[in-house]
């Protein structure tokens, strides 16, 4: 790598959102350091060299410490600073939360909530001591609603909006942005991997990754807050969030995401 492109992290860059917001960090001219804990990282590394950018790749599960200390790590080899950071790595699991092994939930707390918040306080501290940075954190429009039939992933999303809204507060005089990107259901691996392709909202036509990564690298670059990322649909949604009562809300969920609603 050399000092003449600035330099990005994201991570769950094998494919989906994470995939498309490496794009378009690179097709703006950032270099990057991507992450996932799949194979299929080397794949999407490659493509993303097709339009100039170096890249270094990092295959490492961000379900332990030891991964998101791994991935810091190879962001200090490169001896240059981190202009920005898309902390993207997400798991979801549908599905009744008394059926789903503990395992499982835990899974996703490591991963949205644990190591969110473990490589954000790396990358964090970093940025507020030079003064500047950018940071995009992945969230959902998942956490304005309650999550039948996804009670721990929606309550994970939860969490990391509350952070990032807690940390601009506190990082608004640093130099530093922090960015929420909100997307609605969207087209990518997410809801097979969750097991929902039965349900109505995995069965559903979806905003597509491109469109959402777009939107949200636009609102990193310009500093915005938050962004509902998607099309009309997903943004109306959002506008409907902010009125209606929880209790609505949670039975809307279940209409979307309770097991054999789609077929």
């Amino acid at each position: 790598m050399t000092d003449s492109r600035p330099l990005a992290l994201v991570t769950g860059a094998s494919s989906g959102i994470g995939f498309e917001l490496a794009r378009q960090f690179a097709e703006h001219g950032f270099d990057l350091v991507v992450n996932a804990e799949d194979v299929g990282l080397a794949s999407a590394a490659q493509q993303l060299r097709t339009s100039g950018a170096t890249v270094s790749e990092v295959q490492a599960d961000l379900r332990t410490g030891h991964g998101v200390e791994a991935l810091w790590a190879a962001v200090g080899v490169t001896g240059r600073p981190l202009a920005a950071a898309a902390l993207n790595a997400g798991l979801g699991q549908g599905g009744r939360f008394v059926d789903i092994d503990f395992a499982q939930e835990k899974e996703i707390i490591d991963v949205n909530v644990t190591s969110t918040v473990h490589l954000a306080k790396l990358v964090l501290g970093d940025m507020a001591g030079r003064g500047e940075g950018r940071v995009l954190f992945t969230s959902s429009i998942a956490s304005t609603m309650p999550g039948t039939f996804q009670a721990v992933y929606n309550a994970s999303k939860s969490f990391v909006q509350s952070f990032a809204e807690a940390l601009q507060e506190e990082l608004k005089d640093s130099g530093v942005t922090i960015t929420s990107l909100m997307p609605g259901p969207t087209e990518t691996n997410f809801f097979h991997r969750a097991e929902m392709d039965d349900t109505k909202v995995g069965a559903s036509s979806k905003d597509s990754a491109e469109q959402v990564a777009k939107q949200g690298f636009d609102a990193l670059m310009n500093g915005e807050k938050k962004i509902i990322a998607g099309g009309l649909g997903t943004k109306a949604q959002g506008v409907a969030a902010k009125v209606l009562p929880d209790s609505l809300k949670g039975t809307m969920h279940r209409q979307m995401a309770e097991p054999g609603s789609g077929d």
